[in-house]
């Protein structure tokens, strides 16, 4: 255990919920073969490991375990997440024995998923390090004015602050001026043990600390600015956050879990990162056709740790993201030829067009509407196609999918029309599971949220 005499957790009380687990109300339906009953809590007994980071209305890890029992996955089998996020997936498989790999296109997400299924570090080393980085910032803090542990301070020291081109590509006030400089010496400490394997578990602890606790953002589901902390005590949040780690990799240690890995790539293009005929099942939620940034989502962490130097960086990743959204749309996108053909989704996107022009609605964004449609739903067309060169014969495949209303109120029907597309490439869609229903206050109406199951009988396209 950290030292008591650095009075780290007597300073610290935990959210009784933490920022990133919203509670959900849960609808279920009754469904022929259907797997129903499920809200988007993550349990207490699934903390381990998921807990380390997660994005705000994931996935739980019991929906991920349910498929993969109905699936009949074991130890032989190879499971896929190509839009992996924050790792729900990929950790369950490897809990339960089972080899798997992800794709991830947005940087520190990636980085979190991949530390999440990383359990070969010693926890005593990582517990040692940290220890040694707490004084040594405790140090820095005394000789600067600052004392963390009281909140009593009185800076004789400029504040650090990030570069001003980093410092745009911010949420206005998602961080206070004192909470951030004191991140940043942690991070200077931290930054000195890079060539240990206990580096990595360091930094995605202060990233989750930053934005369940020190920063000022709130999610809910969508991320904005909440209460302003004028200070916080940011090691002692940062120790809670690796200790939470030791603990969980200490109940592992030995045990022989299975090798997952994790890319960094573009899920339309799976045909250039996985190897042929290599992935027996495919548990994933893809992104929906809503006006969620979702490198918005995760912009404090990113840039306090480092992960995005500016706008123009930010913008190199979200060119790797599907087209979900109008601020991800970019006038070289081309995957709208995908869903030429398709007269369902070309007269849904001439339907939110219609509505804009009857509406007066003349944004730039409101001009995306449609095109971005079309861009998210030939995305998906593209990603299911190169998927099946992946696939074994057989394979099976469960996508979570939501309903959407979020362009002028034009209800999209994400599972049913993706559900068509896979039809269409040679998928056999073997049913839709009601997942939960979320109120949609902008038409007053539930919205679904399904899982298509679906399995890739094995012939070529």
């Amino acid at each position: 255990m950290l030292q008591v005499k650095n009075q780290m957790l007597l300073q610290y009380k935990q959210p009784t919920l933490p920022l990133f687990e919203p509670k959900e109300k849960d609808f279920t339906r009754q469904n022929s073969g259907a797997i129903t009953n499920h809200s988007n809590t993550i349990n207490f007994e699934d903390k381990a490991f998921h807990n380390w980071y997660r994005f705000v209305l994931s996935y739980p890890p019991h929906l991920v375990r349910d498929y993969i029992r109905d699936f009949g996955l074991d130890k032989n089998g190879m499971i896929l997440d190509p839009f992996c996020g924050t790792g729900t997936t990929i950790v369950e498989a490897k809990l339960n024995h089972i080899k798997s790999v992800g794709i991830e296109a947005n940087p520190f997400p990636h980085f979190a998923s991949s530390v999440k299924v990383n359990w070969g570090i010693n926890p005593n080393e990582l517990l040692e390090i940290a220890e040694e980085i707490t004084d040594a910032t405790y140090k820095t803090f005394s000789d600067q004015g600052i004392n963390d542990r009281r909140l009593t301070s009185d800076p004789h020291v400029n504040l650090r602050k990030l570069d001003p081109h980093a410092e745009r590509v911010l949420i206005k006030n998602s961080i206070s001026p004192l909470p951030l400089h004191k991140s940043l010496v942690l991070l200077e400490h931290l930054n000195n043990f890079q060539q240990s394997p206990a580096y990595k578990y360091g930094l995605l602890a202060l990233g989750n600390a930053l934005v369940t606790n020190i920063g000022n953002l709130r999610f809910g589901p969508e991320v904005g600015v909440g209460k302003i902390k004028s200070d916080f005590p940011v090691v002692a949040a940062w120790n809670h956050e690796v200790q939470k780690m030791v603990n969980d990799l200490q109940k592992v240690q030995g045990k022989g879990f299975p090798e997952a890995k994790v890319h960094l790539a573009d899920a339309r293009d799976i045909s250039n990162i996985i190897s042929p005929n290599s992935i027996d099942a495919v548990i994933t939620s893809p992104p929906y056709p809503n006006e969620k940034e979702y490198t918005r989502t995760t912009r404090l962490e990113s840039v306090v740790l480092g992960f995005f130097a500016d706008m123009a960086h930010v913008r190199s990743y979200k060119k790797q993201l599907l087209r979900s959204n109008t601020r991800g749309v970019y006038k070289v996108d081309d995957d709208d030829k995908w869903i030429e053909n398709n007269s369902k989704i070309q007269k849904l996107a001439d339907q939110i067009e219609q509505r804009r022009i009857e509406l007066g609605k003349t944004s730039g964004f409101e001009k995306l509407y449609a095109r971005v449609t079309k861009l998210y739903f030939g995305g998906m067309t593209r990603h299911l196609t190169e998927l099946t060169a992946v696939l074994k014969p057989g394979a099976q495949l469960a996508y979570v999918v939501g309903d959407q209303a979020s362009y002028l109120r034009i209800l999209i029907r994400t599972g049913e029309l993706i559900a068509e597309i896979a039809s269409e490439i040679g998928y056999k869609v073997e049913r839709i599971d009601l997942f939960r229903t979320r109120f949609a206050t902008a038409t007053q109406e539930e919205l679904r949220e399904e899982v298509i199951v679906m399995r890739w009988p094995g012939n070529k396209i």
